[in-house]
């Protein structure tokens, strides 16, 4: 793993962590710790795998979130989530912590944390399958872009959204807030959205993707949508 990408992971690791003991008025928050160690100790492994197995979609996600041939919603889109992520750690911690609005159990927090563990078990089938999952929309077309129809691919269309509608809500549960769990519904939301609007791009400028679309009827959830 380059320089970058430990620099990069470690930016986003010290930005969480004043994100949530910020808003939470202390370090003593065992919960926070744990997630942290989960998510970024997740997010190491899966960095680290894909610098072995896919160094070419490694570099690829470590881009500008603002590229060229990329959609024009998907560019404001990007930011709004981005915006929506920061707040949603920031009520977390104000909810759990500092005004103690949620009570949740531990039992319940725990699963939380098997889900998280679970997801990123499944991000990386997903990454590992598809070399072109880059972080923006757009046809890759210098790298050869084509349609992926295997693995998680066969089940659903875009199987890493599908992922996230666990992982958000694990999110919350493992830091021990309701109303994170509420709130990630947004983030849900505009993970649909962005679902149907790549769906559109892909089928009118990715070859055979419209045939792919007919084959595998689900974007999201099997027998769902």
């Amino acid at each position: 793993m380059g320089f970058k990408v430990g620099m990069a992971l470690a930016a986003e690791g010290l930005l969480f962590a004043a994100l949530l003991f910020g808003a939470a008025g202390t370090l003593a928050w065992p919960a926070a710790w744990a997630y942290l160690i989960v998510f970024f100790g997740g997010g190491y492994w899966l960095t680290q795998r894909l610098a072995r197995h896919d160094p070419a979609l490694l570099a690829e996600r470590m881009k500008m979130p603002l590229q060229r041939g990329q959609p024009f919603w998907d560019k404001i889109l990007l930011p709004f989530v981005l915006v929506a992520w920061i707040a949603w750690m920031v009520l977390m911690g104000l909810d759990a912590v500092r005004f103690h609005w949620s009570a949740m159990p531990l039992w319940l927090q725990c699963l939380g944390a098997v889900l998280v563990v679970l997801s990123f078990l499944l991000i990386d089938r997903v990454i590992h399958e598809n070399t072109f999952l880059a972080a923006v929309v757009r046809i890759q077309a210098e790298r050869g872009h084509r349609v992926v129809s295997s693995g998680p691919y066969a089940v659903v269309r875009h199987p890493l959204y599908a992922t996230m509608l666990v992982f958000l809500p694990a999110n919350a549960l493992m830091l021990g807030s309701w109303y994170g769990v509420a709130a990630s519904l947004v983030l849900i939301g505009g993970i649909v959205f962005r679902t149907a609007m790549e769906d559109r791009e892909l089928q009118r400028g990715l070859k055979g993707y419209a045939a792919y679309a007919a084959r595998v009827r689900y974007r999201l959830v099997p027998f769902v949508w």
